[in-house]
């Protein structure tokens, strides 16, 4: 039986062995080993999707924003050396493919007054209808969060990141990292609540 004191500990070395893992499939991409290259992708696949539409991506160009982040690694792979772990090169990159896919954007014409209409349609929805997506909701309530925040929150929350190397990615310091979570943490608790808790409509007179 593990007791609990000792169970954070080895959840901490399970992760830190999976990190070692991936970090190694890398190395091993890098020298042209066709599996690792199976291995490294799969496992960071959900990651960098999970990544890229909560940096604001809408979800018909998340998988495309995955795949050029993919190949944008596979292209560098000569470069990793391994001074970092996998996952915080790689989210690095995937940051860099959302910043550039933005300014793409920003300067074409817009077509439309909505990027995505599905998403939109999806916002638009009634909450507690069957059938209704968590993930939306979750999305709606990320969407809230000024961008910093969110990138934050997403780093270390959802992709499971350490702060350390949340900072990495996001390129500010550690402490930065963790106020932006606690702040994210509020804001998103408080839209719960409200959410959960209306104010009452006042009588009419």
């Amino acid at each position: 039986m593990i007791t609990p004191a000792l169970a954070p500990a080895l959840e901490e070395s399970r992760t830190d062995s999976r990190e070692d893992s991936i970090t190694a499939w890398a190395l091993a991409a890098r020298n042209g080993d066709p599996d690792a290259v199976d291995h490294f992708v799969r496992a960071l696949h959900r990651d960098v999707r999970h990544y890229v539409t909560y940096l604001g991506a809408d979800p018909q160009s998340a998988e495309d924003l995955t795949q050029d982040t993919f190949l944008r690694a596979l292209g560098s792979l000569h470069r990793f050396e391994g001074r970092s772990s996998a996952r915080t090169w790689l989210l690095s990159i995937a940051r860099r493919a959302v910043i550039d896919s933005i300014r793409y954007s920003s300067s074409r014409p817009r077509l439309s007054d909505t990027d995505d209409w599905e998403s939109a349609a999806e916002r638009t929805q009634p909450r507690g209808l069957p059938g209704f997506d968590d993930g939306v909701a979750l999305t709606e309530l990320l969407d809230t969060l000024p961008d910093d925040r969110r990138e934050a929150f997403v780093l270390t929350q959802m992709v499971g990141l350490p702060y350390a190397e949340a900072a990495r990615v996001s390129d500010c310091p550690v402490g930065t990292v963790r106020s932006r979570v606690a702040r994210a943490r509020t804001s998103l608790i408080a839209w719960l609540d409200d959410a959960e808790h209306p104010a009452p409509v006042a009588a009419a007179a």
